[in-house]
């Protein structure tokens, strides 16, 4: 009977082996989390994508190609400029539109006030998507300031009807604060009209 539970033991029996499953190497070789999970069909598809519009034949990419083609400027043409301007920096350095661009490279961009420093992931050529583009660059951008909420002057909701003298003279001076009291700034001496009239608008008298 000994001979039969060592072999028992050697040919990883039943019980023996119950008593292994339950073990630490269970948590590893379990088949439920052996399974790798299964990656979101839309990254899969902006990767495609990505890898779809890159350079052909080892072909280099241009800067200003490279910053349309992720949409970080509206036009290429718009890219040239910022780059002619010295608006666009590869590793810290100011580069023409047509230098050449390799993955790994920091790019910084600066235009309409903020800057985008992203980091070349994938190279391509034709400008895709805002998910594609996200899978072509890391990025590492300062968030964007933030916007200051202006409430419109002289807006009246609607089925109101026409304003009364009351309402047209707030009106009036809720424009002239937004406006910056740019009527203010060319009247005369009596406060209104063209410099150098009276009230009603005629010269001034002077003996």
């Amino acid at each position: 009977m000994a001979v039969e539970r060592t072999d028992d033991n050697e040919t990883g029996g039943t019980g023996r082996a119950g008593t292994a499953a339950e073990g630490p190497g269970a948590e590893v070789a379990g088949p439920g989390l052996a399974v790798p999970e299964a990656p979101d069909p839309k990254i899969a598809a902006a990767v495609a994508a990505a890898e779809a519009a890159g350079p052909q034949n080892g072909e280099s990419v241009r800067i200003d190609s490279w910053i349309w083609s992720v949409r970080l400027v509206k036009t290429r043409s718009a890219g040239a400029t910022a780059c002619r301007g010295g608006h666009v920096h590869v590793n810290g350095e100011r580069v023409k539109p047509a230098h050449s661009l390799r993955v790994g490279d920091e790019v910084r961009v600066r235009q309409e006030g903020r800057e985008r420093i992203v980091i070349v992931r994938r190279l391509i050529r034709k400008r895709v998507g805002a998910p594609v583009a996200a899978q072509c660059y890391v990025d590492n951008s300062p968030p964007p300031p933030p916007r200051v909420a202006v409430a419109p002057a002289g807006i009246r909701d609607r089925g109101t009807g026409r304003p009364t003298k009351r309402d047209r003279r707030e009106l009036e001076r809720l424009r002239g604060l937004a406006e910056g009291g740019r009527r203010t700034r060319f009247a005369g001496p009596g406060g209104t009209g063209t410099p150098g009239h009276g009230e009603a608008g005629r010269p001034d008298r002077r003996d």
